[in-house]
């Protein structure tokens, strides 16, 4: 008997001619070094139409003249962005008001407007100019941001070109503080005197915003663009589209480790390392590379879509590295070494030594909340000390640099009378807020005003664990789910938006991130499916949920860890 293997094949019968499968096509998405220059959007259009930066004309010469009933539409949403100005939202209307189809509702006819203060760094004379400009214009209001800038409210067109005649006679500007342009440079508040830094970046700093800020080839780009540069890990350098981190070079010496794609809102992604080693001299020279190919190969078809992170995300960081290097800066980066991770947030506050022998007196309003009348007197108190710099922080904080060490304990006393605690509860120190219902068109709930009742309501809620919490707990506060105040990376990150109570009716309320941070443990936070908790709840939530922490944790434990291993019901 033969093997099967000496066996003669049956024929196979013959089979019709396949078709090659027809590749997919792919939707464009706008890029203009692919050749896609006709506007895919309305935004777009806008852009091209005429470029944003054309519009401070037109508010000088025509809007403060006409007042608000004579801007065109197509300035008053898009363009006066690129010099800082929103349209607040009219009072009276709640989050079920919150949508595109109710813009003429939700439209006051009052500005917020965002002074850029690049690295958060001013003297006394622009701090009494904020001050000033506040107080007058803007019925007191001044918030810090954690973009390091000043908001104001209430502005009307009127006063535009006075107030920017005010911050231009002291140096600042309110130039791409909004707007599909460079947003203010993130930079350390103890730049050139922190003990701790790898670097100085400020020097940078300075000549990206003298060169690049206002110029037209970078002022119109797919979305907004943000950029952190700091010689320690204290600009949540993993969150934005572009950053440069101080790291020692094992043969060159100080340098900065580049990173690119980080970003928040409804696709949050963390920057990735692009593993190339950059000096101080050429920092500038790189930042703009990076905007370039950002301008060029951005998507521009869906906003959703226009973030630099989508870009570096689908190319991977091997090709961006390889795009920057020859299409763009025409020569090879020097691969770095990674900065190490801190294992917790440097956010500055309290008193430290500074290189120069005298003393920074961090401080902590509640979410940033402050006011023109409160700015004019930390100036005076400042002043009182020997200071003529003031710094923003990331985390919505104040610090006062050059403080004797004769002079500290009164300044920090003079600056406690003024809710300024230098020695903060563990509520105040870790809580942020973003602008909120109260203001913002935008947003579903009631935050940053929300969380002036809310601190003082956790500190006495927690009052007997506050000296347990030996780590931080951060809590961040968003009204919408644009994430402004960073939800995603909070220990308890909470995102507006409007919820059921159970009666058919629907109130204020989160949805819950849990254990997100940046650093040592980055990550975004644990969301719990279907877990809500109304406004009202938000004390009682914060309390359950850290009081199981601290009865569950082990030593050191920190709470995002904890989160990980924790049972459900205990995170609920």
């Amino acid at each position: 008997m033969s093997s099967t293997t000496d066996a003669t094949p049956a024929a196979e019968p013959a089979q019709p001619a396949r078709r090659a499968a027809r590749p997919a096509k792919r939707r464009a998405e706008g890029q203009w070094a692919l050749g896609y220059r006709e506007p895919l959007n309305a935004n777009e259009q806008t852009k091209k139409d005429d470029n944003p930066l054309n519009v401070r004309k037109r508010i000088e010469n025509i809007y403060a003249h006409t007042g608000f009933d004579g801007i065109d539409k197509a300035d008053l949403r898009g363009r006066f962005r690129w010099w800082g100005l929103y349209t607040q939202r009219e009072q009276g209307y709640d989050g079920t008001y919150t949508g595109d189809e109710n813009i003429d509702l939700l439209e006051a006819k009052y500005f917020m407007m965002r002074v850029r203060c690049d690295a958060g760094a001013l003297n006394l004379a622009q701090l009494r100019t904020i001050a000033g400009i506040s107080t007058e214009f803007a019925r007191d209001t001044a918030d810090l941001s954690d973009r390091e800038n000043v908001q104001y409210h209430w502005i009307e067109v009127e006063n535009v070109p006075e107030i920017w005649r005010r911050l231009e006679s002291v140096g600042l500007k309110t130039t791409e503080a909004c707007g599909d342009c460079p947003r203010v440079v993130l930079g350390s508040p103890l730049a050139g005197e922190s003990l701790d830094e790898v670097i100085d970046g400020t020097p940078a700093i300075d000549e990206i915003v003298r060169r690049y800020i206002g110029d037209p080839q970078y002022s119109n780009l797919p979305r907004k663009f943000k950029t952190a540069i700091s010689g320690q890990q204290d600009v949540v350098h993993e969150i934005n589209d572009v950053a440069f981190i101080g790291v020692e070079h094992p043969e060159h010496g100080p340098g900065f480790d580049l990173w690119v794609g980080g970003g928040l809102s409804t696709n949050p992604m963390l920057a990735q390392r692009v593993g190339a080693w950059v000096p101080l001299d050429e920092v500038p020279d790189v930042w703009e590379a990076v905007v370039a190919i950002f301008r060029d190969y951005g998507y521009r078809r869906l906003r959703s879509k226009a973030r630099l992170k989508f870009l570096v995300k689908d190319w991977g960081i091997e090709k961006f590295r390889e795009v920057l290097e020859t299409e763009y800066l025409k020569r090879p980066l020097i691969d770095g070494p990674a900065p190490e991770a801190p294992v917790r947030p440097i956010d500055h506050v309290g008193v430290q030594k500074l290189r120069n022998g005298l003393n920074a007196v961090g401080v902590a309003p509640i979410a940033g909340r402050v006011s023109g009348t409160i700015l004019s007197k930390v100036a005076d108190a400042a002043e009182r000390a020997g200071s003529d710099r003031i710094r923003f922080t990331p985390y919505q904080k104040l610090i006062v640099l050059d403080v004797a060490d004769d002079k500290v304990e009164h300044l920090v006393a003079e600056l406690e009378e003024l809710g300024l605690p230098a020695s903060p509860s563990p509520w105040r120190k870790n809580l942020m807020a973003c602008t909120g219902i109260e203001f913002c068109k935008l947003s579903f709930v009631e935050t940053r005003k929300r969380s002036q009742s809310l601190v003082p309501e956790l500190e006495e809620r927690l009052a007997d664990i506050n000296a347990q919490l030996d780590v931080p707990i951060t809590v961040n506060i968003n009204g919408c789910p644009n994430s402004c105040a960073r939800s995603q990376i909070a220990d308890i990150g909470f995102k507006g938006q409007l919820v059921d109570d159970g009666e058919g009716n629907q109130v204020e309320g989160f949805q819950v991130h849990l254990g997100g941070a940046l650093g040592f443990d980055a990550r975004f936070g644990r969301k719990l499916r279907q877990h809500k908790v109304s406004s009202a709840e938000l004390g009682d939530y914060i309390e359950r949920v850290v009081r199981n922490f601290v009865k569950q944790r082990t030593e050191g434990e920190r709470f995002g860890e904890w989160v990980l291993r924790a049972e459900e019901a205990d995170l609920r």
